[in-house]
Parts: C-alpha cells; structure tokens; sequence
C-alpha cells in the first residue's frame, strides 16, 4: 500500500506540474523588426531571396508597428503585381523591373527612417 500511495504522488506531482508548466508559459510569437524586412529586401533585389523566405517574412501580419505594417503591405502588393511565381526557380529575379525600382525605394524609405528613429532613441 505504501508503493502505491508513493507511485501516486511522485506521478500526480509530476502531472500537477506539467500541467502548472503548461498553464504558465505563453505562445511564442515571431515579431518582425526593420531589420527583418530591409534583410529580405535586400536579398530581393540581390536575387538571392527565394518565393518561400519573402512569403514568409512578407507574409506574416506586423501588429506592433502599423507603419511596419504599411511597408509589409506594400511590399506584398509589389509581389502581387509585378512577381511571378516561380521566376526563382528558373533563375531569373522574384519580381520584374519595375517592381525591383519600386522596391529599392521602398527599403531606402525603410532604412533611412530606421536610421533616424535609431538617431533620436540615441541622445
């Protein structure tokens, strides 16, 4: 009997906690940064980004920073209007030129903003 009531609170313990564990921790969230973005763009219009990375990135909805937010949007709509799926695989550029000059401008927007708000965080 005492085996019994031993083996049943080392696993009720044992379930109690993992339980308690489980309670406790939070849903790990990706959260996209500046850099995040300005690194895929920069991969983008080295030719070096691949449909599934940009999906990835671009794809993921910014919710702590609405004008990273905006630039995510634009960006996906970029891919939207002058990518291809598929050009990638086939060796060419993801998007078309027009959409490389509109998104060269689009990351030099982006980086420079982020250089000024590193600015002023920095006295």
């Amino acid at each position: 009997m005492a085996l019994y009531l031993t083996v049943f609170l080392v696993c009720l313990l044992i379930f109690g906690g993992m339980v308690a564990i489980l309670m406790l921790s939070r849903t790990p969230r990706y959260r996209t940064e500046p850099e995040h973005l300005l690194e895929v763009f920069d991969k983008a219009l080295d030719s070096r980004v691949g449909e599934t990375e940009w999906n990835t990135i671009v794809g993921y909805p910014v919710r702590h920073d609405d004008y990273l937010e905006g630039v995510r949007r634009r960006a996906q709509r970029l891919m939207d209007e002058h990518g291809r799926h598929g050009r990638v695989a086939r060796g060419k550029p993801l998007l078309d030129a027009e959409g490389q000059a509109e998104l060269a401008a689009l990351r030099d927007h982006l980086a420079a903003r982020t250089q000024l708000r590193r600015r002023q965080a920095d006295p």
